[in-house]
């Protein structure tokens, strides 16, 4: 979300994650397969060169080229088969047929100056040395794991912030991020701990902004592997087969989960059981697919029908620096796979650890977040299409997971015009996926942000901690 500062997309979103226009003025389809984007005039990169329509050819082009990345843009780029630079102001983007949601694709999607992206590595790139955008601020200076400095970009195109000069620090630790509010260290906190609240709201000219999120806490489970790397015997010796490939297991493991325990104990009530990707009320939420009951005895019931009475060993991993009370999460659930005769070992590392290990599948169980941007589209194809790199689908699905009527859905849908069939189709993919334990669903976070001072936050659904949200009280 740092990059929000420095850098924009042809397409934006306001805080309720709806799409309005950004480096774009406007967007319409020419014909079936053929969509233009009206580019800004008058913007400018950080580093003074005009903005044009070959920053945005270049971005695009640039983007399949990027290896082994733990966040790919590919996802978001595939839908659009070509481009053509109509003027310097005007661009075409050809699709493979009908295709309805390529401005919500575009709006995932930085664009960097052609001049810099054709000179410099990703290295660069992650470092902070090629950070030259057209967003609102300016990189002043970057130091890993610790914090980002930077000034308003007064030659921004767009409402200038009230802020002139802003430090973005990384706080990974709830009490250490609660304490520097607290001590007036900084003004605003994101991911306010749970178990904070009730001090914090006692605290005088402390104040809140919350809203819904749109971030989905879930499990992966690996089967891509034929004798999955981190799953033995109650002996330690491997098994023959991967458990995982057989849905008896997954529904026991996800039977063997109480969500609700978790929400009310770990979450302190900072989250909402689910049984799928979308939160209620949202484009694509499915209302009769609730979460799955916790149900023990079916869950050994289940196991022992797959061949496994005495249940197997397992290791679940997860982040301790991500998501809200992330490490206490895989605990529990540590805990509850015990109680239905599987050994758990529980990990919880580093978040650049995790993306790393998720890139190259070396896990057996993951816990992990998605968010879905609004609609259900992006979730289902990088979480649950089978992975294609050449299509773009399966961005994140490392796991392994295939399912050829979520592929076929979802697909589908993807060529649907109309949003209500769309949306259909999409909840009909949702279901099937969930319905085969695709992934593990546990809740969905709410957002949470804490304030001191004279100063108000406007919260937003994608969870996205921006400085242009911040103002003054008036």
């Amino acid at each position: 979300m740092v990059a929000e500062h420095f850098f924009d997309k042809l397409v934006h979103k306001d805080a309720q994650s709806k799409l309005i226009p950004g480096l774009a003025e406007s967007w319409h389809l020419v014909s079936d397969d053929t969509w233009e984007f009206k580019l800004r005039r008058g913007v400018k990169f950080s580093n003074g060169d005009d903005f044009t329509a070959e920053d945005v050819a270049a971005t695009f082009a640039r983007v399949p080229k990027v290896v082994n990345s733990p966040g790919p843009f590919s996802i978001y780029t595939r839908g659009a088969k070509s481009w053509e630079i109509v003027d310097p102001y005007t661009i075409r983007f050809k699709t493979d047929g009908v295709y309805p949601l390529l401005a919500q694709d575009f709006s995932q999607v930085y664009i960097i100056s052609k001049s810099v992206g054709e000179n410099v590595s990703t290295g660069e790139f992650n470092n902070g040395k090629a950070v030259i955008g057209t967003g609102p601020y300016k990189l002043v200076s970057f130091a890993s794991d610790d914090r980002v400095v930077m000034v308003r970009n007064d030659n921004y195109w767009g409402d200038k912030p009230d802020w002139v000069n802003v430090t973005y620090r990384f706080i990974s630790k709830d009490g250490v991020r609660v304490a520097a509010l607290l001590s007036n260290d900084v003004e605003v906190i994101d991911v306010v701990p749970p178990p904070d609240m009730p001090r914090l709201k006692s605290t005088p000219g402390v104040s809140f902004s919350e809203i819904p999120s749109l971030r989905c806490i879930y499990l992966k489970l690996d089967t891509a592997h034929d004798s999955s790397p981190y799953i033995t015997d109650n002996a330690g010796q491997k098994l023959d087969k991967n458990p995982l490939r057989d849905l008896r297991v997954r529904q026991a493991l996800s039977l063997a989960i109480n969500r609700q325990a978790i929400v009310e104990r770990v979450m302190q009530g900072a989250a909402l059981p689910t049984g799928q990707m979308m939160p209620p009320g949202a484009n694509g939420y499915v209302p009769d697919l609730a979460p799955p009951p916790y149900d023990p005895d079916k869950a050994k019931k289940l196991l022992a029908e797959a061949g496994y009475p005495n249940g197997f060993a397992i290791g679940l991993i997860g982040p301790n620096n991500r998501y809200v009370n992330d490490a206490q999460i895989i605990q529990a659930i540590g805990q509850m796979w015990q109680r239905v005769g599987i050994k758990t070992t529980v990990e919880a590392l580093p978040f650049t650890v995790i993306a790393q290990r998720q890139s190259r599948n070396d896990m057996s169980a993951l816990l992990i977040g998605w968010a879905t941007g609004g609609e259900p589209s992006t979730a289902l194809r990088s979480n649950l299409m089978t992975r294609n790199n050449e299509k773009g689908y399966g961005s994140t699905n490392f796991s392994g997971y295939s399912n050829a009527e979520v592929d076929r859905l979802t697909e589908e849908g993807l060529r649907t015009a109309d949003d209500e069939a769309r949306e259909e189709l999409f909840k009909k993919a949702m279901r099937v996926g969930m319905e085969d334990v695709g992934i593990v669903p546990l809740h969905m976070q709410k957002n949470i942000w804490a304030l001191r001072g004279p100063l108000s936050y406007e919260a937003r659904a994608d969870e996205y901690t921006v400085a242009m949200n911040v103002e003054r009280k008036k």
